[in-house]
């Protein structure tokens, strides 16, 4: 049941998830991306792992995946940020819900509906309009790091549901132990100068950090996890679609960002193709918290 409490929970979750994607933006102004994403796994890591318990039969498991879903999928979106302003990325990471959908189907076999099918179609037709922006300014490896990433994510969360009941605080803790890191070894091999960031980085890019990790990644999927146990998937989804719009204003408010009219109509058309296919997916999805990455 979707209580004032539970309400409220649900609002302050979307304002936690579109607050990060300021945050790591703003942050990576002096740590390199892929770095940033091992520091934020990191730290949710150690805020989790010291009082979930270890999950015995399952570390190999959890290893493998935590490539497939993490690892993988966010250092592409972390790297792909970098180079694009905060509507574009996090309007085209909008796109995991129809992607995973669209994966389900012809990997799962599991049934695609006339009205998801509608509402990937309007979602990708959004897609082509925000996409157009970045490459026709010349971030051409921006937007396909963006949906590669998106996709990546989405072959991961088929691997999780071939797994079975893989989910809850208890497996991001370890997820996010494992990625951390694998994510700090990419960096080193993907990546310079981290080590002179480090060394040099400003007490505000450290409180953001402690951010992406305790606040959005504990907090936010903390209150994820509470919401889905209690409350119909269907009352909940809905409310990862204001993540989007938070992120926007802060971008503008806090990072000087402007939001221009194709980020504007193919954002609306991403979140209405979204809200369609999720709304209408509920009753396939065996396991909802795999929905939910920011």
């Amino acid at each position: 049941m979707l209580t004032s409490k539970n309400l409220m929970l649900a609002l302050l979750m979307s304002t936690v998830f579109g607050g990060g994607w300021v945050l790591a933006k703003s942050a990576m102004a002096e740590f390199p991306p892929i770095l940033l994403a091992s520091f934020r796994f990191g730290v949710a890591a150690l805020a989790l792992v010291s009082f979930t318990g270890i999950p015995r039969g399952r570390m190999k498991t959890l290893l493998t995946v935590s490539t497939l879903v993490i690892s993988i999928p966010y250092s592409m979106s972390y790297t792909a940020m970098r180079a694009l302003d905060v509507p574009s990325a996090v309007l085209l990471a909008q796109t995991e819900a129809p992607v995973l959908i669209l994966l389900g189907y012809f990997m799962l076999g599991e049934k695609l509906r006339p009205q998801q099918m509608t509402g990937i179609l309007i979602a990708c037709g959004g897609v082509l309009i925000v996409a157009g922006d970045p490459i026709l300014n010349g971030q051409y490896l921006a937007v396909i790091l963006a949906l590669g990433s998106v996709f990546a994510w989405a072959l991961g969360q088929i691997r999780v549901r071939r797994l079975g009941d893989v989910g809850g605080l208890q497996n991001l803790a370890w997820l996010a132990l494992f990625s951390a890191p694998q994510l700090f070894i990419l960096s080193l091999l993907l990546e310079s100068g981290q080590f002179e960031a480090i060394h040099q980085a400003t007490p505000g890019a450290w409180i953001e950090v402690l951010y992406l990790g305790l606040i959005m990644t504990v907090v936010g999927m903390g209150i994820w996890y509470k919401l889905i146990g209690v409350v119909p998937l269907a009352r909940i989804a809905p409310f990862l679609l204001l993540v989007p719009a938070v992120s926007i204003v802060g971008g503008v408010a806090l990072l000087g960002e402007q939001l221009r009219m194709s980020q504007a109509v193919g954002g609306l058309a991403i979140i209405v193709g979204v809200f369609l296919t999720v709304t209408s997916a509920n009753g396939n999805q065996r396991d909802p918290a795999s929905s939910a990455r920011t």
